[in-house]
């Protein structure tokens, strides 16, 4: 198949430091290239890919020391890179959210279109039914509740390489909150669980420049006062097998609807288990008792992080093997592009002058 990657601008592909779907859609070009199939990255031209790489852009919007800059006309520049070239591929996969759908409305039966954040925001609704010519992949079945009648065609989780991390048969103790500094993922909840355990937490987060007032006010305080807490900062995929893989356990206290949740089975991985909030996707990513623990209450939540210790690490990182390699993942998008390149209407092969006398002839 010759299949277009549009990713996002924001981040390089794969993230040099904090990103997520940048860093899915660097996982399953590679994996798509691996299984045989000719593909097409459309990105900033910091990007590593197997894939023939179509630069959009310089560099990564987020990281770019440019102090002014638009990423809608980034955006727009790459749909137009895309839209010229529409003709030579058999799937394009967009991950740009909706930007592309005015333009792309006489390609629309040959694109995939996987939504990778929350749905449950006012504006979406009229937007899905306006372009229902477009069909759309989830990320987790709980990420669909708000848009249940969007043109959904398969729910698709998240996969990453199996050596892209190491696995760690034993951990050196500590507890570990990875990701992003902001009051949905309840960074203060994963402060609280390790202080009442008495045991230390390291804090390896990105804090954006919206949550940094939370961060001075709320969150810093707890750390600065809290010999048991270590924030570590911001990390990138080389810091994270030592990070999560000496972690006792990944605290993921959210209470916010996560679409997916990536973090949670880079701690698989490396066989940490994971102590999640029950809320959004983690009931389909965390097997309750085998890869980690969900939990409804603060009380929940502390005990199953004192008992996390006792989990299976190498029955974890199988666990995570059989469902969320970037293999397997490339495979259920492959299933996605077979069905639609089955609903698309057969047209001939167009023939020359001399071939279509050639057919008169014979009929």
């Amino acid at each position: 198949m010759k299949i277009a990657q549009v990713t996002p601008l924001y981040e390089a592909v794969p993230p040099r430091l904090y990103g997520g779907t940048e860093r899915v859609v660097a996982h399953l070009t590679d994996a798509l290239v691996d299984l045989g199939h000719d593909v097409t990255l459309f990105a900033s031209a910091d990007a590593r890919t197997r894939a023939r790489l179509v630069p959009v852009r310089d560099q990564a919007i987020r990281l770019d020391p440019a102090p002014l800059k638009s990423d809608l006309a980034a955006h727009m520049g790459q749909l137009a890179e895309v839209l010229d070239r529409a003709d030579r591929f058999d799937i394009i996969h967009f991950h740009t959210d909706m930007i592309h759908f005015p333009f792309f409305q006489g390609w629309a039966d040959k694109t995939v279109t996987t939504l990778h954040g929350r749905l449950d925001v006012k504006d979406l609704a009229p937007v899905y039914e306006r372009w229902p010519e477009f069909g759309l992949v989830s990320i987790s079945d709980d990420q669909r509740r708000p848009l249940p009648h969007a043109s959904w065609r398969a729910t698709v989780h998240h996969g990453m390489p199996g050596d892209l991390y190491r696995f760690s048969a034993q951990s050196q103790g500590y507890l570990a909150f990875l990701g992003r500094i902001s009051p949905e993922k309840r960074p203060d909840r994963a402060i609280e669980i390790a202080t009442r355990l008495n045991k230390p937490l390291k804090i390896a987060a990105k804090v954006d420049v919206a949550d940094r007032v939370y961060w001075d006010t709320v969150i810093e305080p707890l750390v600065r006062d809290n010999p048991l807490v270590e924030f570590v900062g911001e990390i990138g995929d080389a810091e994270k097998s030592a990070f999560l893989g000496g972690a006792e356990a990944l605290l993921f206290p959210i209470d916010w609807p996560e679409p997916f949740g990536l973090v949670m089975i880079e701690a698989m991985a490396c066989g940490t288990p994971v102590v999640a909030f029950a809320c959004g996707s983690t009931p389909e990513v965390i097997e309750n008792g085998a890869t980690g623990f969900l939990v409804s209450t603060m009380e929940e939540a502390v005990t199953a992080a004192a008992h996390a210790h006792r989990l299976d690490r190498e029955a974890i990182r199988a666990r995570f093997d059989l469902r969320f390699s970037s293999t397997a993942m490339a495979r259920r998008y492959l299933d996605v592009y077979a069905d639609l390149l089955a609903r698309r209407p057969f047209a001939a092969p167009m023939r020359t002058i001399e071939e279509e006398r050639s057919f008169a002839a014979l009929v």
